[in-house]
């Protein structure tokens, strides 16, 4: 399939004298065809296709079809309807009336293609181009951006529910792929437990019961990976997913040696991170926030947030569910600077701010805004006693002094045995300590010859956590962090209009672009209704708490 790029020569008479007519305060669909024309153009997807082949449907409109869909709430198949029966659609896509429009699999393709060939973010940046253009965006200002959970597109599955159904993934696939032999090697019992889907409510009752199940599904699987991998097995078999995947969940799940096939427990297991969920998406990854778990991903929004301009997304990221939002923090940062759209004031709340990324985006000329990280030491948990903030750091001679007026006697720099970071330790002398009147607000009576200990950042990050630790104190930090708030109203529209929390599809890549595709549509939605003049929505309040705030 070759790309024959085709010049954009404006709407057809006929569908323009008839949309008009029908609509005549326009659409969505209408109104930005007029304000911006033809919204993508094909040559900006020419790298996705080759030269040669059969002439391929125009990319620039399934580019628009797939933004529509989602600020439309639409599968493949409507949306592809509508592009042959709305009237508002043929204007927007310029064409004829009796355009008899394309096959719903074709937005599949596309997804494809612009995947594999990295362009994910195409329609968001050609959006963020135009509005460039048009004097509505532009690099400095205040930027905000905040996380939501985003739920698989398969279900939640328990441990014994996750095996037992990557098993009959895996049967399944072979009885497709290759039926002589694997109807030679299984028997009517494996039929039975592995035909029907595998509930948690079928399973026996009693916890010794269910482990002995659990070991069957061990012994099954491990017995069907060896006559997969044995030398007379075709080895094209061994290439399909579903048999890849039962190796990595049994690796993961179960133990074999001499004692027999067991479950792996605490340490045994792998980190979360890698371990899989669902035989169906392996990119899915179990996370929690705020307390609350889920399957899936997660999704970062950063939008602008000036008031005498629309509130545009700037960028979108898509991660599986375990990735710390402290962790994209410098991605976000990384990705605007190469939009040439890094903001003066980022806004952010807790989960996106360390030491090292104020400092970070200080040396980016870039102020990140945001609550700074609690001190962790024990007294400032428990509120009593000398925490950290309550000693004298001398850096030039590389000692610390104490409340009680002592300086420390030993001084080095290591890396953090957890996360690698590097930190500086202080030790006071147990001499010093000891008769101290004030050792019982400070420490535990020493044993040896060290005191009182502590741990703290090396100076450039110490310094700049203090500055936002005392800043944030002030009325004046709380007053400008209160734009924060917003983006809670984007996720909340990304959620209602997009469905961004909950994805269509079963993979990272996918998702991620169909996030893409829904920032694109609420920015093209934001653009009409600032064109138009349409307010901004406020805040929805139940009737209950309406009525407790006005009495």
């Amino acid at each position: 399939m070759s790309l024959e790029p085709r010049a954009d020569v404006g709407v057809p008479d006929l569908t323009a004298r008839v949309v008009r007519a029908a609509f005549p305060k326009g659409t969505l669909a209408v109104r930005i065809r007029e304000a911006l024309g033809p919204l993508f153009e094909d040559e900006a997807f020419a790298e996705a296709f080759p030269r040669l082949g059969r002439p391929a449907v125009s990319p620039g409109a399934l580019a628009v079809v797939s933004v529509m869909q989602y600020a439309e709430g639409l599968t493949d198949r409507q949306a592809a309807d509508q592009v042959r029966a709305r009237l508002d659609w043929k204007f927007l896509l310029g064409l004829e009336l009796d355009d008899p429009g394309f096959d719903p699999s074709v937005l599949s393709l596309f997804r494809a293609r612009l995947i594999e060939h990295g362009l994910e973010q195409k329609t968001l940046e050609l959006v963020l181009e135009r509005l460039r253009g048009m004097g509505l965006l532009k690099a400095g200002g205040r930027q905000r951006t905040d996380s939501t959970h985003v739920l698989a597109a398969v279900r939640t599955l328990n441990r014994m529910e996750f095996v037992g159904e990557t098993l009959r993934a895996a049967l399944e696939a072979l009885a497709v792929a290759a039926p002589t032999w694997l109807s030679g090697l299984v028997t009517a019992e494996w039929a039975e437990r592995y035909g029907p889907r595998v509930d948690d409510y079928r399973f026996p009752k009693g916890e010794e019961v269910r482990e002995e199940w659990a070991r069957q599904v061990g012994e099954d699987g491990f017995f069907l990976m060896e006559a997969l991998y044995a030398p007379q097995a075709p080895g094209w078999l061994r290439e399909i997913e579903a048999v890849q995947v039962l190796r990595r969940a049994w690796i993961q799940q179960y133990r074999r040696d001499e004692k027999g096939v067991r479950w792996r427990e605490g340490e045994d297991l792998p980190p979360v991170h890698h371990r899989l969920c669902s035989p169906y998406d392996t990119d899915a990854r179990y996370g929690v926030k705020r307390g609350s778990g889920w399957i899936g991903y997660k999704a970062h929004l950063t939008e602008t947030c000036e008031p005498d301009a629309p509130h545009v997304i700037t960028q979108v990221a898509t991660t599986d569910a375990v990735v710390a939002d402290t962790e994209m923090t410098e991605p976000v940062h990384q990705t605007l600077t190469d939009r040439d759209l890094l903001p003066e004031v980022h806004v952010v709340d807790a989960g996106y701010t360390t030491a090292a990324l104020f400092v970070s985006a200080h040396e980016r000329g870039m102020e990140l805004l945001g609550p700074a990280p609690h001190d962790s030491s024990l007294q400032s948990r428990q509120n009593q006693g000398f925490s950290r903030s309550d000693f004298t750091i001398d850096w030039d001679t590389q000692t610390a002094n104490c409340p009680g007026g002592h300086r420390s006697f030993e001084w080095w720099e290591q890396k953090h045995h957890r996360n690698g970071t590097p930190v500086i330790k202080v030790f006071f002398s147990a001499e010093h300590c000891r008769p101290c009147p004030k050792q019982t607000q400070c420490t535990k009576p020493p044993t040896g010859r060290r005191g009182r200990g502590l741990t703290f950042l090396p100076r450039e990050r110490y310094e700049a956590l203090e500055a936002a630790r005392r800043a944030q104190d002030t009325d004046e930090w709380k007053e400008r962090y209160k734009v924060r708030a917003g983006v809670e109203g984007t996720i909340s529209q990304a959620v209602r209009v997009t469905g961004v929390r909950r994805t269509r599809y079963r993979n990272l890549p996918t998702t991620r672009l169909g996030h893409v595709f829904a920032a694109t549509a609420i920015n093209i939605i934001r653009l009409d209704r600032w064109l138009t003049g349409t307010p901004l929505g406020g805040t929805r309040t139940s009737h209950l708490e309406t009525l407790m705030l006005t009495a």
